[in-house]
């Protein structure tokens, strides 16, 4: 379970956690709200009302918000499946969905959150390793928060029958992650320079 309260000299700024479903109206409009304005031309469903959930629930998505007062300064999704790689099974959690209000960006709000969700990954017992692939010119921001790259993995989204690579053409994707399993990280070097099949579906299909 991922936090509710995260530590922070202002008491009126906190770290919540709730499964998407649960978020509370107010707040899950305004992460869509600021969704909108970072992806304008992000594929979503015509007529999508206010607040309308944007993951797939197969993938168990928590919202991860970053809140002063009523306000959500930053917010991300936390996703989860299992696949298998290496002759294994693995719980993998991966990050979605990583935006900053924009009168409040480049105060180290994202940062913070990006951290807090490694911590409560790690910390939290139920995943055996974290993937997620970012733009390359976030690499540094993601390394800052504590994940590590994967040299030379391509993560594959999508499906078997359909996937959807971080290698696409066009893309210059990054493959960020860490283990916390044990398992993990006996298998850490298999994740390196390969495809990694994570296969999450047709809805985050890269996620």
């Amino acid at each position: 379970m991922l936090p509710r309260r995260g530590r922070g000299h202002n008491r009126r700024m906190r770290t919540c956690s709730f499964p998407e479903a649960g978020t509370p109206a107010g707040l899950r409009a305004q992460v869509v709200a600021l969704e909108d304005e970072a992806w304008p031309s992000r594929d979503a469903p015509a007529g999508r009302p206010p607040g309308a959930l944007s993951h797939d629930p197969a993938l168990h998505p928590v919202s991860l918000l970053l809140v002063e007062e009523e306000t959500v300064l930053a917010a991300l999704s936390v996703l989860s499946t299992e696949f298998a790689h290496a002759g294994a099974r693995f719980t993998a959690a991966g990050l979605s969905t990583v935006v900053t209000r924009r009168a409040v960006r480049g105060r180290g709000y994202g940062r913070r959150l990006v951290a807090e969700a490694r911590t409560a990954l790690a910390e939290g017992g139920r995943h055996d390793l974290a993937l997620f692939t970012c733009d390359r010119p976030l690499q540094r921001f993601y390394e800052s928060a504590g994940w590590r790259p994967l040299p030379g993995a391509v993560l594959v989204g999508g499906t078997p029958d359909d996937p959807f690579p971080s290698d696409f053409p066009g893309f210059d994707k990054v493959v960020m992650g860490d283990f916390f399993s044990a398992a993990a990280r006996r298998a850490r070097d298999s994740f390196q320079r390969c495809r990694i099949g994570l296969h999450p579906g047709e809805i985050d299909r890269l996620w």
